[in-house]
């Protein structure tokens, strides 16, 4: 799997699949699933690979067609930079489904919505007209900053709480917008996480409804689905699986955090895993930062765990 970002027009492409209706209604037909397998000895790989690591790192893995589970400091909270427009996504998709909002809504942007840091909308002229389901794909996609922003001027930052909510998802909270700390509706929660905050054990179970159609409806799940697969950060999770193996996720980096959290759809079983850390030592922005290697090391180790006959990992060293 590819850590650059794909040619312009291959992300122009993969954008236009994420937001074409058809494309959200295929779903990957699974091979039948293995059997029950060792948690106890993937918890132990999973817990070597995580020794000596120069900060705090969290897990939360689970098997989406048997159920079976592990959890490694899962419960804990973490700095969710990006990885929150995960919720922001499920809670505009559900005012989509109350019909408050409408994908087709037109959104108008001017030079004081435009922030910096991720994303292309920072570069464009003021004025910029587009629709929910274009910052949507943005904030997804190439986790635009100022379509967030957008969307949040949909939405409400306390809608996305209150969303949450009722999916039993109390620890997952957006803060403000980002770059914007001043429109913060929890200031001290704020100052110690920033942009957001939420579990690996949460986040999993959000990514967990949307696999099963739960988390808004199976429509509107499905439209978010297609464009967490549209991602196009290949730095973490998906770094060294196999190029025909399907990921559906969001990261999120900040200086000492550096998360990925989705659902790896192997040939023999759609697995959901969520790697967080905090208080990291190395705040750099290298493709070989430690946690950066450290997600990806977990995410080929998950995949080959639950996916034995699969095709190979490209890890280096890692053998079959």
């Amino acid at each position: 799997m590819p850590i650059l970002a794909r040619p312009l027009a291959a992300l122009l492409l993969a954008l236009l699949a994420a937001c074409t209706p058809a494309f959200a209604q295929g779903g990957a037909s699974l091979r039948p699933v293995t059997p029950a397998s060792d948690t106890a000895g993937l918890r132990r790989q999973l817990e070597r690979l995580m020794t000596g690591y120069e900060g705090v790192a969290g897990v939360s893995v689970r098997n989406l067609a048997t159920g079976e589970s592990l959890s490694i400091r899962g419960g804990e909270k973490f700095p969710s930079a990006s990885l929150i427009k995960v919720a922001i996504l499920v809670t505009a998709l559900d005012e989509v489904r109350r019909g408050s909002l409408r994908m087709d809504d037109p959104i108008s942007m001017i030079a004081r919505d435009q922030v910096g840091g991720s994303g292309v909308l920072q570069y464009m002229h003021s004025g910029m007209e587009m629709t929910v389901q274009d910052a949507a794909a943005l904030m997804i996609t190439l986790s635009d900053n100022t379509a967030t922003n957008l969307l949040l001027d949909k939405l409400n930052i306390r809608t996305v709480w209150a969303k949450m909510d009722s999916l039993g998802l109390p620890a997952t909270r957006v803060h403000s917008k980002t770059f914007i700390r001043a429109t913060s509706v929890a200031m001290d929660s704020s100052v110690k996480y920033g942009l957001g905050v939420t579990t690996p054990d949460e986040t999993l179970e959000l990514f967990a409804r949307l696999h099963a159609g739960t988390a808004v409806n199976p429509a509107m799940d499905s439209v978010a689905l297609s464009l967490l697969r549209a991602n196009q950060d290949f730095t973490k999770l998906v770094r060294w699986l196999p190029e025909s193996v399907i990921v559906a996720h969001k990261t999120g980096e900040v200086d000492q955090s550096r998360n990925d959290c989705g659902i790896i759809q192997g040939p023999q079983a759609p697995v959901a895993v969520c790697v967080m850390t905090r208080e990291n030592r190395d705040t750099s922005y290298a493709v070989d930062n430690p946690a950066n290697l450290l997600i990806a090391r977990i995410g080929a180790a998950v995949y080959r765990h639950y996916n034995p006959a699969g095709p190979p990992t490209t890890e280096p060293g890692a053998g079959r």
